[in-house]
């Protein structure tokens, strides 16, 4: 029987200038991001940082992807998958939510938000 950790991160806030729009790339929009990382957990006690994924390095990464604009929340959300599995190989599956707070568009009230998924085999 195998088993997993699963380490989140909740919450996260940035303020930057995603989107296809010329205004958004121009005043920015409030962002909000979860992060659910699984790894294989080891059969004995854990005695380092080295042994799991420290999300404090999860979080610079996310926090660096961030401050480089993109048009679409899709390829910021894969680009983020992508970066955190490059450095962390022992992410089997990712879960990355990215809410656009206060989307530019006429008469609408609420949020819009982009999961993506990943599970990578083996080899991946």
């Amino acid at each position: 029987m195998t088993s997993t950790f699963t380490i989140q991160l909740n919450n996260l806030r940035f303020y930057a200038p995603h989107g296809l729009y010329a205004e958004e790339a121009q005043l920015g929009n409030e962002f909000e991001v979860n992060i659910a990382l699984e790894v294989k957990a080891p059969k004995s006690k854990l005695t380092s940082i080295e042994q799991t994924v420290n999300y404090a390095e999860v979080y610079r990464l996310v926090k660096d992807l961030f401050a480089v604009r993109n048009e679409l929340l899709e390829s910021l959300a894969m680009e983020i998958a992508a970066t955190i599995k490059q450095t962390f190989s022992s992410v089997r599956r990712i879960s990355i939510q990215i809410t656009k707070c206060n989307p530019p568009i006429a008469s609408f009230t609420g949020s819009v938000s982009v999961t993506y998924n990943r599970i990578y085999k083996a080899k991946d």
